[in-house]
This record gives structure tokens, sequence and C-alpha cells, in this order.
């Protein structure tokens, strides 16, 4: 059961400077789909083909 009946009543998150930055003025990229791999790295991709061949590469 939960204490508070919908939105608590106090922040959820509280974003640091630098993520707060990154939203505002995000990197220019032309990369549309990425994940993160179970080598814990993040590949990114241009195209819904390569986000596929990422995704059986790396999600094994």
């Amino acid at each position: 059961m939960y204490l508070h009946k919908g939105l608590p009543p106090g922040p959820i998150n509280n974003p640091g400077l630098d993520a707060l930055d990154a939203a505002a003025n995000p990197t220019k990229t032309t990369y549309l789909y990425y994940l993160t791999g179970n080598d814990n790295l993040m590949h990114y991709a241009t195209t819904y083909a390569a986000h596929q061949a990422n995704r059986k590469k790396y999600l094994k």
C-alpha cells in the first residue's frame, strides 16, 4: 500500500548540472538508435538495419 495517492509530494529526481546542460544543449549527431550491449558499452546506429545488426551482435 502506498503512503500517498498519485504523484509524490516532493521531487522524485534531482539531476546534476551536467545532466541539465546536456539536455538543454544536446550533442549534434546522426544516430537514431542506440543500445547498451552485454559488454556494458553503448552501440549507436544511423539506420534500423544497423540497429538490428547491433542487436544480434551485442545482445546475445
